[in-house]
């Protein structure tokens, strides 16, 4: 008896089919098994590195549109998640530009993520706000959903805050909790790095050793203890959402390392490292995950948590913003 492996030519998306058979002495041919299997080798490296030169053609194309309203240069770029909505109101806006103001640029469809860019200052610290951010359940492409932070990156920002609402994994977590973000995992979202490297943003292969900044966090930590707000430190993990996750999944992120969950961030926080920033995030725990309490999950409970935890965080992020500004 003989066994044969046999391929298929690999197909538009570079896969191949395996095919495991058995001949008997015969000839006869019987197919056991077909599984597919994704190959590393990209059969349209020419249409890649034209996608690759499209989106950094996007991205300039947005910097342009914005230059024509305002040369404000910003030094820190903060992502306004669930909760931080008006967070726009406590600093001295000098321009506020719509997302749909600006050519090619993806607007966010989630109720609570306002689109706009502000431009102004958190005391002394000139930042630009991401008032709503764009997420990957929206059926965008993912270099578009990572649009907003490289964008951000070219118009000067040397730093990210990211903010987001999130489900808690860790039993040791209260909704209300404020997270603030050691390193991720992203499950099931697709880096977006993904495809020839835009060489002008950075490095074909970047390291995410460090990718939350331990400087940074250093002084959030200082913060929040000088400003008494009760900080919790964990990893965040990214799933693409829309639906809230399963509570075998929470099982599995709870296995994995991961204290809480959500449906952003951890894709703005790979192409922000891949061009360099430094990089910090805080999560607001607005519930607990699925399968950790009898109540189903909803977006309202979502909002509600978030508007609570406000005060706090808009207390913590103005006050370690202007802790950045002094770094040189």
């Amino acid at each position: 008896m003989h066994h044969h492996l046999q391929a298929k030519p690999p197909t538009l998306e570079g896969l191949a089919i395996y095919e495991f058979d058995e001949r008997s002495d015969s000839g006869n041919r019987k197919v056991y098994a077909a599984l597919p299997l994704v190959f590393v080798y990209s059969p349209h490296p020419k249409k890649e590195i034209a996608m690759s030169s499209a989106v950094y053609e996007k991205l300039k194309k947005c910097e342009s549109c914005i230059r024509q309203v305002t040369d404000f240069i910003p030094k820190v770029a903060i992502v306004l998640g669930s909760g931080l909505g008006d967070y726009a109101d406590t600093i001295r806006v000098t321009a506020q530009i719509p997302y749909g103001d600006i050519e090619g640029f993806p607007v966010s469809t989630v109720p609570g993520h306002d689109g706009r860019f502000i431009f102004g200052y958190v005391g002394d610290v000139p930042v630009v706000c991401m008032k709503g951010r764009v997420h990957y359940y929206e059926g965008y492409p993912i270099s578009d959903v990572v649009l907003p932070i490289r964008l951000m990156k070219l118009l000067g920002a040397e730093f990210l805050f990211l903010t987001n609402a999130s489900g808690g994994v860790n039993t040791s977590f209260h909704a209300g909790d404020l997270m603030l973000l050691t390193d991720h995992i992203s499950c099931f979202a697709p880096n977006p790095l993904i495809g020839a490297n835009i060489e002008e943003l950075g490095t074909r292969f970047p390291d995410m050793s460090h990718v939350y900044d331990p400087g940074l966090q250093e002084i959030i930590k200082t913060v929040a203890a000088e400003q008494r707000i009760f900080l919790q430190q964990g990893v965040y993990a990214q799933l693409t959402g829309p639906s809230f996750e399963t509570p075998a999944e929470i099982r599995m992120l709870r296995t994995l390392g991961c204290d809480a969950v959500g449906m952003s961030t951890a894709v703005e926080a790979v192409a922000a490292a891949h061009m360099g920033m430094r990089i910090c995030g805080i999560s607001c725990v607005c519930n607990l995950a699925a399968g950790m309490t009898a109540s189903p999950l909803s977006h309202r409970e979502v909002q509600a948590a978030a508007d609570e935890a406000a005060p706090r965080f808009k207390k913590l992020v103005t006050e370690a913003v202007k802790h950045f500004g002094e770094i040189r």
